[in-house]
């Protein structure tokens, strides 16, 4: 079934992949039986993988790690209420689901390219890449929008799309070497999700997925969707010379 612009799932999913931060909630690991079993809630970095799971790179030394090792249940909320006079008209969505560590390379890359910062100290041996794979999740996206979206919803047919995942890495290349404007000009009119980008100069491409692609620039990330999913380096080319029209056309 074709989604919509304002299916549920899809929406759902334009808030993983275009929010660079999240809260985390765990479960309270302790000794101490007073304090065991208590709700834990802390800011994290995150990136989305293609299939839309959520990455993270944690300490061994954080608390949220410790609790994550004796539970791997936890949920995280996207908010993208900022900057509202009323936030509650705004959507946000909390994800149930588990996290284990990965080892995956692509993964860690992927997670490096949306946060380049962490690779200060991405090496520490105390650091590790976690991957949140969700089991439900609860949208509301504004009054009287709510939905619960279950993980078949959620996640992006990564077989459909491995033609665009091995070239990921050549597309972000070729963006970046050849079409700063046209990544400009994306953020100047079109993101979706982030800082807006205004008159400014020098987004980079960190990442392209079926769903869209993520701008970068001084430590802000913006979100760009495309109008349909995308499995192929030959449609992502398409999509992305539409979008230039597009930008094209709201700034005239």
């Amino acid at each position: 079934m074709t989604e919509t612009r304002d299916d549920p799932a899809r929406l759902a999913r334009r808030l993983i992949r275009g929010l660079d931060r999240a809260s985390l909630a765990t479960t309270h690991a302790d000794a101490d039986a007073t304090r065991a079993g208590w709700p834990y809630v802390s800011l994290v970095i995150v990136a989305a993988d293609h299939d839309a799971s959520v990455l993270m790179l944690l300490s061994d030394l954080a608390q949220h790690t410790r609790n994550i090792r004796a539970d791997g249940r936890a949920a995280l909320l996207f908010d993208a209420t900022a900057g509202l006079a009323d936030p509650l008209t705004g959507s946000r969505l909390t994800v149930q689901g588990r996290i284990a560590a990965t080892e995956a390379p692509a993964a860690r890359a992927r997670f490096l390219a949306r946060h380049p910062e962490a690779d200060a100290y991405a090496g520490f041996a105390d650091f590790n890449l976690y991957r949140f794979v969700a089991e439900r999740a609860h949208l509301v996206a504004g009054f009287g929008r709510i939905h619960w979206v279950e993980a078949a919803a959620l996640r992006t047919d990564t077989a459909a799309a491995a033609a665009l995942i091995a070239a990921e890495a050549a597309i972000v290349a070729h963006m970046n070497a050849d079409h700063r404007d046209a990544l400009d000009l994306y953020a100047r009119q079109l993101h979706t999700r982030g800082s807006a980008g205004g008159a400014e100069t020098g987004w980079t491409m960190t990442g392209i997925d079926a769903d869209g692609l993520d701008l970068r620039r001084d430590g802000r990330s913006l979100r760009i969707d495309f109008d349909a999913a995308v499995h192929n380096p030959e449609a992502a080319r398409l999509a992305l010379a539409k979008l230039a029209q597009s930008a094209r056309r709201a700034g005239v």
